[in-house]
C-alpha cells in the first residue's frame, strides 16, 4: 500500500513538472513571437521621414527670414526656447546666414545638440544642418522656405531624414509626426506675432 501511495505521488509530481515545463516553453515561444513580429513592423517602417507645417504671415518675406536667418533671434519664437529657458547656447561661426552655427544644451525635453545654417538665400530659403547628440544621437536637415503673396508670406517649415531604428522604435510607441508638428505650428504662430509686429 506505501509503495503504490509513493508511486501515485512521485506520478503525480514528474506529471506537473512536465506541465509546468511545457508551459514555460508555450509562454518562451509567445514571448519569441511577439518579439519577431515587433522587429519586422520596425523593419517595414519608412527609410525616411518628413515632417512640414506651413503658415501664412502678414509681413514682408525679408522681414520673416530675418528672425530665422540669425540664430540669436530664435529664442523670441523658437518652441523649445520655451521649453527650456535656461537652456545654455553657445554661438559660433557667422553672425547670421550661412555658417552661422548655434550649439544647446538643457533639460531632458530639448536635450543637447547643434544646428549650423548651410544655406541661405535671402527671402527665400534657409537649409539648416541639425545634429543632436541627447538624448538621442541624429542628424536632421531643416528647411524654411519663404513666399511671397501679396502683402503676407508663407512660411514652410520642414525636417526630413533617415528613420533610423530607434526613430522606427520611437514611430510605434509614439505620434512624431503630430508632436513635433505640434511643435512647429506653436513656432510658426510665434514667429507671426514677432514678425507682424516689425512689418
Amino acid at each position: 500500500m506505501k509503495i503504490r501511495l509513493l508511486f501515485f505521488v512521485c506520478s503525480q509530481a514528474r506529471s506537473g513538472y512536465k506541465n509546468g515545463k511545457s508551459m514555460i516553453t508555450y509562454i518562451l515561444i509567445g514571448l519569441a513571437a511577439v518579439v519577431i513580429v515587433f522587429l519586422i513592423a520596425v523593419a517595414m517602417g519608412p527609410a525616411e521621414f518628413r515632417i512640414t507645417r506651413s503658415a501664412t504671415i502678414s509681413a514682408p518675406a525679408a522681414a520673416v527670414f530675418e528672425n530665422i536667418n540669425d540664430l540669436h533671434k530664435w529664442e523670441a519664437w523658437s518652441p523649445w526656447a520655451k521649453m527650456d529657458p535656461t537652456a545654455k547656447n553657445t554661438f559660433t561661426g557667422s553672425a547670421a546666414g550661412t555658417g552661422a552655427v548655434m550649439s544647446w544644451a538643457g533639460n531632458n525635453k530639448v536635450g543637447e545638440g547643434r544646428m549650423t545654417i548651410t544655406e541661405s538665400k535671402a527671402g527665400e530659403l534657409i537649409r539648416i544642418k541639425l545634429e543632436f547628440f541627447k538624448p538621442f544621437k541624429a542628424v536632421n536637415t531643416a528647411e524654411f522656405v519663404f513666399k511671397a503673396e501679396g502683402g503676407q508670406t508663407v512660411v514652410t517649415w520642414s525636417m526630413f531624414g533617415p528613420n533610423t531604428f530607434v526613430g522606427k522604435v520611437i514611430g510605434l510607441i509614439m505620434n512624431c509626426e503630430k508632436m513635433i508638428g505640434g511643435q512647429f505650428e506653436q513656432g510658426l504662430a510665434s514667429l507671426r506675432t514677432v514678425a507682424e509686429g516689425k512689418k
